[in-house]
């Protein structure tokens, strides 16, 4: 593959792997560890991932269970629960913290849907937005360096790697959604 190429490619797969991690956050009826991913606890004066102050765990299908390994920070953990755009009120036990995720109704689950498909055409409009960009790069290459004929190959190359995030983050939203609606 082309150098000038790469650059793009490179880019494109962040865009997807970025959609990757936002979608996986995005709760689907099941209990996902990673609805917490973006979670900060005041640790000491100094927001930390949730990760680095306890254990999270699925105990059930429905249910995340939070074990902090110091005990005195989960009214801290509770409050940044409640803070966050989670919408589940935690419980504790004075030991761990339990999050018990409610059955998503069905006109929850189409919102979530048409949310995953918004998610998903900014993801391709940030994938059209890279090809654009090499587009006009190798137009300014075109005065100086190289030949149309190359030029119109890069841009062939840039477009086949266009299609392809484009196809692969139809696939991803497609699972997802399907994801969401079952029951």
């Amino acid at each position: 593959m082309d150098e000038r190429i790469k650059q793009y490619e490179e880019k494109m797969k962040k865009a997807y792997d970025f959609l990757g991690t936002d979608l996986a956050a995005i709760r689907a009826g099941r209990a996902n560890p990673h609805v917490l991913d973006k979670l900060r606890v005041d640790y000491y004066g100094t927001p930390t991932p949730l990760q680095q102050v306890g254990n999270v765990s699925v105990p059930e299908p429905r249910m995340l269970q939070i074990a902090p390994w110091d005990k005195s920070l989960i009214k801290d953990i509770e409050k940044a629960i409640l803070a966050s755009d989670i919408g589940i009120t935690p419980s504790n036990d004075g030991t761990v913290i339990r999050l018990v995720f409610p059955e998503l109704t069905e006109e929850r689950r189409k919102d979530l849907v048409k949310e995953v498909k918004k998610k998903g055409e900014d993801g391709k409009v940030a994938v059209r937005n890279i090809r654009r960009d090499g587009n006009e790069a190798f137009k300014k290459l075109a005065k100086t360096e190289i030949s149309e004929d190359e030029i119109k190959d890069l841009e062939d190359e840039l477009q086949k790697l266009t299609d392809k995030y484009i196809k692969d983050i139809d696939k991803l939203v497609e699972e997802k959604s399907q994801d969401i609606m079952k029951v």
